[in-house]
């Protein structure tokens, strides 16, 4: 390997990995259409699920607070669908166009926002299942105790283990 193929090859985020910016775009951006793939399962799931209550013969039996509730979460669900369809479609636009970490930084933060949207959507289901079935106390308890899991294990914890995990930077030679 000549000497300028290593200066391209060099390791500039400092993860251990011998490859180029293009190849960690490329690596990332396979990484993020894996969460991708299982994140529009559960959406469509979801959604699916949703849009079907609507139909069943007990809706009519739902207060006003559900009513509201159900068109909420039918909006959340179908707008993080969507939102987990954008990355392809800005990968199809900007194929070619040697835009492929733009790509992923973008791609990056549509996920957030369709885990966020997931989670929201998760929480308001459970609510409105249990308001149903058990009652508005038992609803906001269910919703209480979704949402308290996913900060600590879907925030919290990745939060914790990144800082715990990054090694503190070099400050020169102990004295």
């Amino acid at each position: 390997m000549t000497d300028e193929h290593s200066e391209a090859r060099r390791d500039a985020g400092g993860n251990g990995r011998d490859e180029s910016d293009e190849e960690r775009a490329d690596r990332n951006w396979l990484d993020l259409l894996q969460e991708l793939r299982v994140l529009q399962a559960g959406t469509q799931i979801l959604t699916a699920f949703l849009l079907a209550i609507a139909f069943q013969p007990r809706f009519t039996e739902l207060d006003e607070f559900q009513r509201i509730l159900y068109l909420a979460l039918v909006s959340a669900s179908i707008l993080t669908t969507v939102l987990c369809l954008l990355p392809v479609s800005l990968h199809r636009v900007l194929f070619r166009q040697r835009l492929k970490s733009f790509t992923v930084s973008i791609g990056h933060a549509m996920v957030r926002a369709v885990i966020f949207g997931v989670s929201v959507a998760t929480v308001g289901t459970a609510m409105l299942i249990f308001d149903f079935v058990v009652g508005r106390t038992a609803g906001l308890v269910a919703a209480g105790i979704l949402t308290v899991i996913l900060v600590v294990f879907g925030l919290f914890l990745p939060l914790v283990v990144r800082h715990v995990s990054t090694p503190a930077p070099d400050t020169g030679p102990a004295t």
